[in-house]
């Protein structure tokens, strides 16, 4: 197990994450383009929903790409690690609209898993992750997302504790 390489990892996934939930704290709505452009699909629901904007996507490919060159795994990585987490977050988004859940409502596990282990599972071999370096980075992310999403509810940059 590589535990220094699990905790910089999980920075970048906390960093993928959060950056665009400061960046929205900081602009409001401006620039606020939703990635899906408001397309509603067949079931009346939108395909991700506007609290998935390009603004949000593009910070989090540049925080997270920046910060892993500070943490010297190379921007490489940071830009996987990102792009990954947000493909794992529009994807369930996807999910919790066709299950009906309120854009930034909670849906425990599908909030945190995709997010954590898609980009953990594409850079493994780059990184020569292990099964138990990916499973702790995994349960360390969920434990972390809750945590932090309390803290950032409590600094208001959170519209729920969730």
């Amino acid at each position: 197990m590589h535990p220094a390489l699990v905790l910089k990892l999980l920075l970048l996934l906390m960093l993928a994450n959060g950056a665009p939930i400061v960046l929205k704290d900081v602009l409001g709505r401006r620039f606020a383009h939703p990635v899906d452009g408001g397309v509603v699909l067949g079931d009346g629901r939108p395909l991700f929903g506007q609290s998935k904007t390009l603004r949000g996507i593009s910070i989090a490919l540049i925080a997270t790409t920046l910060g892993s060159v500070v943490l010297g795994l190379g921007w490489k990585i940071g830009l996987i690690i990102s792009a990954v987490a947000m493909a794992g977050d529009l994807c369930s988004s996807f999910v919790k609209r066709r299950l009906n859940v309120a854009p930034s409502g909670r849906a425990t596990g599908l909030d945190q898993i995709p997010e954590s282990l898609l980009p953990l599972l594409a850079v493994r071999s780059a990184l020569s992750l292990s099964a138990w370096d990916i499973l702790a980075g995994i349960g360390l992310f969920f434990v972390g997302e809750l945590l932090l999403s309390i803290f950032f509810y409590r600094l208001h940059l959170r519209d729920h504790p969730y």
